[in-house]
Order: C-alpha cells, then structure tokens, then sequence
C-alpha cells in the first residue's frame, strides 16, 4: 500500500492548488500550533520535542517540564539524564535532551537568553532546522518566511499532487509557489489537521474529505476501501 500511495502522488495538481486551499481553510481556520506554552524558549523546546512525536504527547510533558525549568538558564545548566526522564515518552529522549541544554547554551552566549526573530539565526541553534524555525517565527512572532513541513505535510503534498519530493526543503520550496505567502503559515496548519482528522497514513478517510475531488489521490484509495 505504501508504494501504490507513493505513485498516485506523483500526478501534478499544482493547478488545482488554490480551489484546494480554499476548501482546507474554510475547514480549518485555527491558525496557531497545538503546542501548548507561555514563553517563547517553551515553544522552541516543545517543538525541538515534537519531532517524531505527537503534539498532544508533547503537551502532557512540558507542564512538569516547564515548572521544572523556568528559564533558558536552567535549562541551560540542566543534569542531562534529569531532563532524559522528563522528556523520556516524547521518544529520541537522548537527543532531544542534548539539543535542549545546548540550544539553551547557545541563545545564553549569543542572544543573552533571548530567542532570535529569524531564519538565519533559528537554524544556527542546537537541534533547530527549517521546520521549528519557521514554527517559532510564525506563531511567536508572526513572520512567515517559508512553510512548515511536517510528515504530515509532506504526505499530503504527495497525495494533493503538490510534490513529487520526499525532502522537507524541497517539498516547501514546491509548495512556496501555490499560494499566496501571506497564507504559508496557515497552509502547515490546515494540512497537519487534515492529517490527522481525515487524510491518515495508512487508511485515509476520502469519502469524508472536503477535497476528494479535486484529489489525483481520492479516486484510487476509494476503489481500494471499496473491494475490502
């Protein structure tokens, strides 16, 4: 199933792209992450977590996360294995741990404790890249500078027929070019929840999907569940 979900993707769509976003941003007008937090180093640390793992398993760690370290500074100066425990459900925990402390570190020496508002500064940091940056820029300082690219998004981009891809980057470089920019950052959004209510990995639900027909996807994945 894997591979046959692979080569219908493969249809270009890209002119259907502004009929599709505008059905998915009716459905899904929230434009904020689902990341819980109340400072900006949270939202960075909280999606330095989220990689390979659930929002909502992330915001049932970082409550006793965050009231365990208040500030840059102490998790800066974190006991690694402390912070291993912690973080340990959110998976990849050794890493993770390690990113945090030295990201933490790092905007200690370069940016007095302050996170930076830019691209170039965000993926300079310990176990930040394009995705957590332009997470952190978009909702803690409303910039948009490119497109969030999770796997949900990247799946959907496939199946939508927006990219033939499967780098991040490149999937984001295909996508910049479909919408206006302005709505970019509400794009990773609408995308993301549509992956996780409708279009899943393995059994999406098309006959529930408010873009099934304008979907090169849809119409193969529907005959499928029809013969099971």
């Amino acid at each position: 199933m894997k591979s046959t979900s692979k080569n219908i993707s493969l249809q270009d769509n890209s002119r259907n792209a502004k009929e599709i976003w505008k059905l998915l941003k009716k459905e899904y007008p929230e434009k904020k992450t689902a990341l819980e937090y109340k400072k900006t180093h949270q939202l960075l640390i909280a999606v330095i977590l989220s990689a390979q793992c659930t929002d909502a398993r992330v915001n049932m760690v970082t409550p006793a996360l965050f009231d365990r370290y208040k500030t840059v500074q102490e998790f800066a100066q974190a006991n690694s294995k402390e912070l291993e425990n912690l973080i340990h459900s959110t998976g990849f925990y050794h890493n993770k741990a390690k990113n945090i402390i030295g990201c933490c570190k790092a905007l200690l020496v370069k940016y007095n404790g302050k996170v930076p508002d830019t691209m170039e500064e965000l993926i300079q940091l310990p176990g930040v890249g394009r995705k957590t940056a332009n997470v952190v820029l978009g909702d803690a300082f409303g910039k948009i500078e490119g497109i969030v690219v999770d796997t949900h998004v990247m799946r959907l981009s496939q199946r939508l027929g927006f990219s033939q891809n499967d780098d991040a980057v490149k999937i984001e470089k295909d996508l910049m070019p479909l919408i206006p920019k302005k709505d970019w950052f509400h794009l990773s959004h609408a995308l993301i929840s549509h992956g996780r209510k409708i279009c899943h990995a393995r059994r999406p639900l098309c006959e529930q999907c408010v873009v099934n027909h304008l979907c090169p996807s849809a119409k193969l994945w529907m005959s499928i569940e029809k013969k099971h």
